[in-house]
Parts: C-alpha cells; structure tokens; sequence
C-alpha cells in the first residue's frame, strides 16, 4: 500500500486504515516525502501543554492489534502548531471545568497504517478480540465500517483523546495476556482507564461508540456532549462514528498524508 520511488511516498486511495475508520470526504492523497523529519510546524503537545495527559495506545501493546505498531517509537503525541494551540485552549477550557484532556493517539505515519492493513488480512490474529470488538467477526471490520482509507491522523491535525477527572485517579498498567474486559461492558467492568464514563473504551469496534448513539445515556451522554462542546468551539470537528476522534477543521496539510516516525528525532 505504500511505496518509496525516488525519496516520494505514494499513498493508495485503496489503502486501509483504521482507527478513525472511516475517512472523511475529502481529496485523493498526494505524493509524500518519506524522509525522517517532520514539517517545522509539527510540534510535541507536551512542549506545548505539558498539562495534557498521554496514553499513546499504538505505542504500547494496548491495543486492538495487540503490539506496539510501525512507527511509534515513542508515545508521543505529534500535531501540527495550529492544532495543538487550539488544544491548549480546549484544555485551559476543560480545566476550569475540573476535567483534563487525555490523548490516545495524534498523528499516525503511513507505515503504521500498513501495518492495520496487514492485520486485517490475518484472520487467526484475535487476541484482543475480547476487548475491542467482543461482539463483531474480524472478517466484519470492513463491510461494517470500522475500517477505512486513508485515515486523517496522518496529516497530523487529528487526534483521539478523552476527559479524565482532576486530581486523575491512577491508572493500573496493562499487562499483556491479563483477561480482556470487553469495551461495550459497564465503566467498573471496563478496562480501568482513568478516564471518565463514555460509554465505552477506547477504539470499540461497536455502534455504542458512536457520539450520539442513543443507548448511551446518563453520565456517558453528558460526559462525550462536554467533550464534543469544547473541541467544537476551539474548532475541531467529531467523528459521528467515533466520540474520541477529533479533526482540527482548519488544518494547514489537508491533501498530505505523511510518514514520519512518532519520535522526537523527527522534529526539526
């Protein structure tokens, strides 16, 4: 899905990705450079907003895949400047409300998108299938729409993220191999993020994550309208389909998909 030919990246518009899975309309991906360094305007949140709290998923082994992914190094949450300074008004925002900001994911290299691809194909590799789609065949993730091409986070101006509470709660490590809690269950059956009460986990291959999906009630709908309210108002615009996904509305690279490494050394 993604080829190197004279230092330029072609990015398939039949490629998949996954994890704001499907795209949003928009045009066709254009070349892109395969070097190592980012744009200069591509920033670490934490330089930003180091009040921000991370968990980068892709990173680590916590996830739908069940391994840290191609092309992240480092958990880090990279975005474009225009992004992160409108997230440091969502949480200056969300701050004066007794909530933080907590990230999953911002941007997303190409490669990390070929790799989802690859696990796609591989329908023996479900061993966090009780997590993340409980209810749902792997062979469903496509026909169903959990997973499309090409993902925005790789023009580094989306990311997922949730509130957590302040003061946050610890949150207990994963361990890989402990029994799996299935996403859709109730917030104390639920991995125990630190996050507050949405409905479901993060990244759950179900309808129930869905913004305004109408079983979600209560503290959940209350919990995902705040979050919708404050990043609609510094300019990000949701997902219908995911509550964490947000895409920062103006974004300076809206027809570039890059391929980076989530790492410092690709700052310039």
């Amino acid at each position: 899905m993604r080829r190197a030919v004279a230092g330029v990246l072609v990015v398939a518009v039949a490629a998949v990705a996954t994890a704001c899975h499907r795209p949003a309309p928009g045009p066709t991906p254009s070349p892109t450079p395969t070097g190592p360094r980012a744009p200069a305007d591509v920033v670490d949140l934490a330089a930003v907003d180091p009040t921000v709290h991370t968990d980068i998923r892709y990173a680590s082994a916590h996830n739908f895949v069940g391994r840290p992914i191609d092309g992240y190094p480092e958990p880090l949450c990279l975005l474009t400047r225009r992004a992160a300074d409108a997230l440091h008004r969502v949480q200056t925002a969300a701050l004066a409300q007794g909530r933080s900001l907590k990230v999953y994911d911002c941007y997303r290299p190409q490669r990390a998108v070929n790799e989802f691809v690859a696990w796609a194909k591989l329908p023996r590799e479900q061993q966090m299938k009780g997590e993340f789609y409980p209810d749902l065949p792997k062979d469903r993730l496509f026909a169903d729409g959990y997973i499309g091409a090409p993902t925005a986070h790789s023009r580094a101006s989306t990311l997922d993220l949730t509130l957590v509470p302040v003061p946050t709660p610890a949150q207990p490590d994963y361990t890989p191999g402990e029994p799996l809690r299935p996403c859709t269950a109730p917030a104390g059956r639920r991995f125990a993020d630190d996050s507050v009460d949405m409905g479901t986990g993060f990244d759950c291959f179900d309808p129930r994550a869905h913004t305004a999906d109408a079983r979600i009630t209560g503290a959940a709908r209350t919990n995902r309208e705040l979050l919708k309210r404050l990043m609609t108002a510094q300019g990000f615009e949701n997902y219908p389909r995911e509550w964490w996904h947000y895409r920062y509305v103006d974004e300076p690279y809206p027809d570039t998909w890059f391929d980076f490494p989530v790492a410092r050394s690709s700052l310039r």
